[in-house]
């Protein structure tokens, strides 16, 4: 009992913090070699050389691998805040900087009256199992912003709304954080914010929204739900190659095609039911923001083309503030994404050789890895329909004389 007491003390999650992510900065400086392919490749190569052109004021026109959003160039020139440091090393600083600012925005939103310090440990237990790769992608800059969303959505709303429109301007996915929010000030904040930065954007750099093509001509990548068909039928003979397209690793040859078109189907599904929820929702707690935001990004990344490493970090981070709050019932799908995280690592980058060569082991961490964030995302929409659909009960009201102060406490609504 007493070490259970000592372990849910606050003193303990900055000292965790610092022991893994140091171990992560070594991965990173390579002091120390991870096994598999180098994952800081696109930092030093890919990164440095968008940084490059970023700076001279235009995007990266004409490579297909640029496919993010246009507020992406504040990240990658972020680095030149750090004159002093190369490239790459300024960029791992920077990303262990927004790794920290999410641990504090995670506490403070814990210590407070209803918190919880369950989502801050969700967090530093999370993200080094991801290994370097959460510190060479800036994924972990914009979920920083996303979570800073998630926390603010009850208490303010416009701010809130401000932030998702810049993450969602960094990386699409933050735009999700305002599926299970009812403020309209939030919803006209973010309008505002992306109207005016994207316009901004628009205006002062040539190209910020060719990454929308780009987007759409990618295939079924090696790690995704969909590859499984090519996994199994390259033992049936299956005619399709393994190659590095538009960026990532995918699956080219017959069928693919079909095989994506069904992934974005599925893909507006899920958007389906996300509305046919929010139509059906009568109760909205302070936490049910963060509640239909894990949802949401659960099934945006299950029922996606490409399932890259990164994007667990986005899932750890949401499922980080689900569990700020005391009465968060999404323990389950959190931990079952903490177990794919562990399987992450060891598809990519460990033994990225055997999931690209389709063998036993690839393909069970591939099945394994999906099969834990489709339960996930199952189990986190049956939580999220139950407690928002159901009306509350009839509350009985006592007499002055019977009434006591705990019957005068309710539910927190927005």
């Amino acid at each position: 009992m007493k070490t259970t007491s000592t372990l849910r003390s606050p003193a303990w999650l900055p000292a965790v913090w610092c022991a893994t992510r140091l171990a992560l900065l070594l991965f990173v400086f390579k002091v120390y070699v991870f096994p598999g392919p180098d994952v800081t490749v696109d930092v030093s190569v890919i990164y440095r050389n968008w940084y490059e052109v970023l700076r001279t004021g235009t995007f990266p026109l004409g490579d297909v691998t640029w496919q993010y959003p246009p507020a992406a160039a504040l990240a990658l020139l972020s680095p030149g805040l750090l004159p002093f440091l190369d490239y790459a090393s300024a960029f791992y600083v920077l990303a262990c900087v927004a790794d920290l600012a999410v641990l504090a925005l995670l506490m403070h939103g814990g210590l407070r009256d209803g918190g919880t310090l369950r989502g801050a440990w969700v967090w530093v237990v999370g993200v080094p199992l991801l290994g370097p790769t959460v510190y060479a992608r800036y994924d972990v800059m914009v979920t920083a912003v996303a979570v800073a969303a998630l926390l603010a959505a009850a208490r303010h709303p416009r701010a809130a709304g401000a932030l998702a429109a810049l993450g969602a301007l960094l990386k699409v996915w933050p735009v999700l954080v305002l599926v299970g929010v009812r403020r309209r000030s939030s919803w006209a904040a973010a309008a505002v914010t992306g109207a005016v930065l994207a316009g901004a954007f628009a205006l002062a750099m040539p190209g910020a929204f060719a990454f929308l093509t780009y987007q759409r001509d990618r295939g079924t990548e090696v790690e995704s739900l969909g590859s499984l068909v090519f996994h199994l039928a390259r033992h049936f003979g299956w005619d399709g190659q393994v190659l590095l397209n538009y960026g990532s690793v995918e699956f080219l040859g017959p069928y693919v095609d079909a095989v994506s078109t069904g992934a974005l189907a599925l893909t507006g599904m899920a958007f389906g039911w996300l509305l046919l929820w929010r139509l059906a929702a009568v109760r909205f707690t302070e936490r049910t923001a963060a509640d239909a935001a894990f949802v949401a990004v659960l099934m945006f990344t299950v029922t996606s083309r490409v399932i890259s490493p990164q994007y667990l970090v986005w899932l750890v981070g949401v499922a980080a503030v689900c569990l700020c709050f005391r009465g968060s019932r999404m323990g389950i799908p959190a931990l079952l994404v903490l177990e794919a995280c562990l399987m992450t690592v060891l598809e990519f980058p460990v033994w990225f050789a055997h999931v690209v060569a389709s063998d036993l082991t690839g393909v069970t961490l591939i099945l394994t890895r999906n099969g834990l964030l489709v339960a996930a995302a199952v189990i986190a929409a049956r939580v999220l329909w139950r407690d928002t659909t159901t009306p509350e009960p009839p509350r009985t009201r006592p007499g002055p004389s019977a009434r006591t102060d705990a019957d005068a406490e309710t539910p927190v609504t927005s």
